[in-house]
């Protein structure tokens, strides 16, 4: 009967080549004609931290058919649906913020005519803030010149190094000298018991 009739719908996640994203779906997934069906699609951050606005567009390309159908498209809080033969059958499944990651679409009452390719395209765009002057009111200023630091950190080092081999010179000198001085203290002591002992005899 047509609602058991297994349908193949293949689907493809797309990213904007100027972000780096994740995007990891299912190809080549069955769904049962009469039910629903989720098409799966994320598109991850690199960095969490920085905020960003995204909009999700879905296209659909017919089996025995060349071009891609515009049928939704999401940017938050608007889900539109672009073609009537999806009119009242997509619901928006994905982020429900305006940074979307995840953009899923349910499907509802899935027909034979749904089968084909569907293509998730995610366009997202940063908003990087741009570091403020310093002035007597910042709470934290920017870093100092890194290549003034790098050039005192070098001169530290290598006088930290001419240091240490001096601190070396003088301990060597301090312990040969004092071993110098206890062997001539014994030397003396023999010489002295030699002597003494010629005396005697």
């Amino acid at each position: 009967s047509p609602a058991e009739m297994i349908l193949w719908l293949s689907v493809m996640a797309a990213s904007s080549p100027c972000h780096g994203g994740c995007a990891e779906v299912d190809s080549m997934t069955e769904a049962v004609a009469g039910q629903g069906f989720l098409l799966g699609c994320i598109s991850c951050k690199k960095r969490e931290e920085v905020p960003a606005r995204t909009t999700v567009d879905w296209h659909f390309k017919p089996l025995q058919e060349d071009k891609f159908r515009h049928i939704f498209h999401y940017n938050h809080p608007t889900a539109d649906i672009l073609h009537e033969d999806f009119a009242e059958r997509l619901r928006w499944q994905g982020t429900l913020n305006t940074d979307v990651q995840v953009g899923a679409v349910y499907i509802h009452n899935v027909t034979f005519n749904d089968s084909g390719t569907y293509r998730c395209t995610f366009h997202r765009t940063l908003f990087l803030v741009p570091e403020a002057p310093c002035s007597s009111n910042c709470v934290s200023c920017p870093p100092a010149n890194r290549e003034l630091v790098s050039v005192v950190s070098e001169i530290l080092m290598y006088v930290l190094i001419v240091v240490l081999q001096l601190w070396l010179i003088v301990v060597l000198v301090y312990c040969y000298r004092k071993i110098w001085d206890e062997h001539e203290a014994r030397e003396e002591k023999k010489a002295q018991k030699a002597q003494e002992a010629s005396v005697v005899f």
